[in-house]
């Protein structure tokens, strides 16, 4: 499903009568007519493509996401699949005011870079790599990564950001990031064993005794974390589409 499908964003038009468009045939922005609702959603709908129109042409997925709902927001993704970064972050701890950023990765475009601590991993090049991207998805990188880099780097991120975590409770799937790919069959070769607070004895064993191969060992833990990312988002968009959009043409 793609934002052009999309009709709930325009003022006035809620889940019913955006099922009633498709149903009736009206599946794409240039399938729309003013006749298919009254006089004034009609106004708001043509308003509401007329503007995004411009955004996608413009590639300016915040307004495009601001008037989706935030449960709808994984509909813009297919627009910005080469665009839309997954990230993760390993830290030194849960609390943002006492505790430290040790790697962040980022997967995009088939890419993934990850940035450590001590070497690459600095405010600029953070601000860098998010102004590289049109959407975000984290797993509750809402609550806990976001906030963190907000709150260590003093940086603020406005791109649009879609948490994994949310999207795929719609769907019944619930538990840590670890639960869902096993309830998905998302392979994690070569860390199964690792898990958030062995990330934080790895790092300690990096930091404290030089030991390389401990750093190696998280480096791919927190990049299969994103890379994993993309895998489950690809899924959970393929079945929200069949759940939302298809089923109802």
């Amino acid at each position: 499903m793609r934002i052009e499908n999309s009709f709930i964003a325009a003022e006035g038009v809620g889940e019913t009568t955006e099922r009633r468009l498709w149903q009736n045939g009206v599946t794409h922005w240039d399938e729309f007519d003013p006749a298919h609702v009254g006089e004034k959603t009609g106004e708001n709908v043509e308003s509401y493509i007329n503007e995004a129109r411009h955004a996608l042409d413009d590639g300016d997925t915040a307004t495009l996401a601001r008037g989706l709902p935030s449960g709808s927001l994984w509909r813009l993704y297919e627009n910005v699949a080469d665009a839309t970064c997954f990230f993760d972050i390993e830290t030194t701890g849960l609390d943002a005011a006492t505790n430290d950023v040790t790697t962040v990765s980022f997967h995009r475009g088939g890419d993934t870079t990850t940035l450590v601590q001590g070497e690459d991993l600095t405010r600029d090049a953070l601000a860098e790599e998010f102004a590289q991207s049109d959407l975000l998805v984290s797993f509750n990188g809402k609550r806990f990564d976001a906030p963190f880099l907000e709150t260590n780097f003093d940086l603020g991120i406005e791109t649009p950001h879609l948490d994994l975590m949310y999207l795929c409770k719609q769907l019944g799937l619930s538990g840590g990031l670890k639960s869902i790919e096993r309830d998905l069959g998302v392979a994690r070769e070569g860390v199964e064993d690792v898990d958030g607070r062995e990330a934080v004895r790895l790092w300690k064993r990096y930091d404290q005794h030089e030991d390389d191969a401990a750093l190696e060992r998280l480096v791919k833990y927190n990049r299969l974390d994103t890379q994993n990312l993309q895998t489950i988002l690809d899924l959970v968009a393929d079945e929200l589409h069949e759940d939302v959009f298809a089923r109802h043409l």
